[in-house]
């Protein structure tokens, strides 16, 4: 087997196991607020604590990657976050929970900016378009996450015993996979942050993930809530599940669809998956009604994050790495501002009400990935 077949296999594996780990989090948080007796407005204040601390990490992360190779930094973050998401389980004090929840987003952080610079780095090693199918893993390992999930909740057994488990089973493989990495992939050029005045390249392509991390964040913060109090169905995470499946479904396509069409014609079909699939959501709040529309957001979000990332691993300016890290800062601030603003909203109004929001943020990609492509044009 060639080496950078091993390093891929070995990437897949990382990729798959953090989305398996974080959709453990998310689908559980019906349960956390059911266990701390939140409302909504306090469950968005818990929801803060993870971009915030993920915002934290930007001067770290930057540092990261400017001193040292992907590999290590990628192991590290990723035994702290299987710890994180152990003590997210086992805690029964709101202070413990924050401080677990903020370092579980904290390392988070660091994985993805590791992650995505070591699939920059194969995806030039290959010398095609492989970066949407490490996302889906992502996402793969998302829907294993929501589906053991699902049977842990059906078969009542606790958040403490089910969190424990994927963390070890994490743990293990992430172990195991970690000698096949690709190393020594630290750019000799381009790490340095820059201060000053913004650089569009790296300005517009960090509004389109502040838009799509809204959505992305947003189904998986509150589509459980959703199925639970609005639809009222018993198993709340099969919204989260059906939305993590067609979101995987289309990353495994969607490296093909945007050589048939080219990325700037698959932003503006993104964007009006999302809005479409969103309007469904809110206008007939029923089951399968439901099912259909988080279906078409999964569809929609699928390719943003790929497809922004591997253009800015064309950046003239920075660092695959830093480039990355810059623009996931906006991404963070979408996380920031998404999940807690829908919190309110829907402390306020109603729930239904306050998904308007991903609808607005999923038209915004129209707008910006113009500006984007027509920067790029006069800059060629």
């Amino acid at each position: 087997m060639e080496v950078k077949v091993k390093q891929r296999i070995a990437l897949s594996i990382y990729f798959f196991l953090t989305g398996f780990c974080f959709s453990t989090w998310a689908s559980r948080i019906p349960t956390i607020k059911t266990a701390f007796n939140f409302n909504e407005a306090q469950l968005g204040n818990l929801l803060l604590a993870m971009p915030i601390s993920s915002l934290i990490g930007l001067p770290i992360s930057g540092w990261l990657v400017s001193k040292f190779h992907s590999r290590s930094p990628l192991l590290v973050s990723f035994i702290f976050f299987t710890i994180a998401l152990m003590l997210i389980g086992q805690t029964t004090n709101i202070y413990a929970l924050i401080i677990a929840v903020s370092i579980f987003s904290f390392c988070m952080r660091i994985l993805n900016i590791s992650m995505n610079t070591q699939a920059i780095a194969l995806q030039k090693n290959y010398g095609k378009k492989i970066n949407g199918s490490f996302h889906g893993l992502w996402s793969i390992g998302g829907i294993a996450g929501v589906g053991f999930s699902t049977l842990m909740v059906k078969f009542q057994i606790p958040m403490t015993k089910h969190l424990l488990y994927v963390a070890i089973f994490s743990f293990l493989l992430a172990i195991l996979a970690y000698r096949f990495l690709l190393s020594n992939d630290r750019s000799p050029h381009g790490n340095k942050l820059q201060i000053g005045k913004p650089d569009k390249f790296i300005l517009y392509l960090g509004l389109l993930v502040f838009f799509a991390a809204i959505c992305e964040g947003g189904m998986f913060d509150w589509s459980g809530v959703y199925f639970r109090e609005v639809v009222h169905e018993e198993i709340f995470t099969l919204g989260y599940l059906i939305f993590m499946i067609f979101m995987a479904f289309s990353r495994f396509f969607s490296d093909k669809i945007i050589d048939n069409i080219g990325i700037e014609k698959m932003y503006i079909l993104s964007a009006i998956t999302v809005a479409f699939g969103i309007s469904i959501v809110i206008i007939f709040p029923y089951f399968w009604t439901s099912i259909i529309g988080f279906s078409f957001v999964g569809l929609g979000v699928a390719a943003i994050f790929p497809m922004t990332f591997s253009l800015a691993g064309t950046s003239k300016k920075y660092s695959a790495g830093m480039a990355i890290s810059i623009i996931s800062t906006y991404s963070t601030i979408g996380m920031l501002l998404g999940p807690p603003i829908v919190g309110y909203i829907a402390h306020l109004f109603n729930l239904r009400v306050s998904f308007i929001l991903f609808m607005v943020a999923g038209l915004m990609l129209i707008p910006v990935s113009q500006l984007f492509f027509k920067h790029q044009k006069k800059e060629n």
